[in-house]
């Protein structure tokens, strides 16, 4: 379950790294290149999303010892 939480987390990372780029280049009015950062960013959110729910999930199906 650790696992999971950690590659939601990553995902996370990568995709507010994604996020500040697509700005970047929108800022520049590369939008081009902005919107295809910005559909990467949605992506790495979209798993983030799905590996902590799941870890979420997980974690109630622990039984006490």
């Amino acid at each position: 379950m650790q696992d999971l939480h950690r590659k939601a987390a990553e995902e996370h990372e990568l995709a507010a790294k994604a996020h500040r780029t697509a700005a970047e280049h929108n800022e520049k009015g590369e939008n081009e290149e902005g919107t295809w950062h910005s559909e990467r960013a949605l992506e790495y959110s979209d798993r983030a999303y799905k590996l902590a729910k799941e870890a979420h999930n997980k974690s109630g199906q622990i039984v006490s010892l």
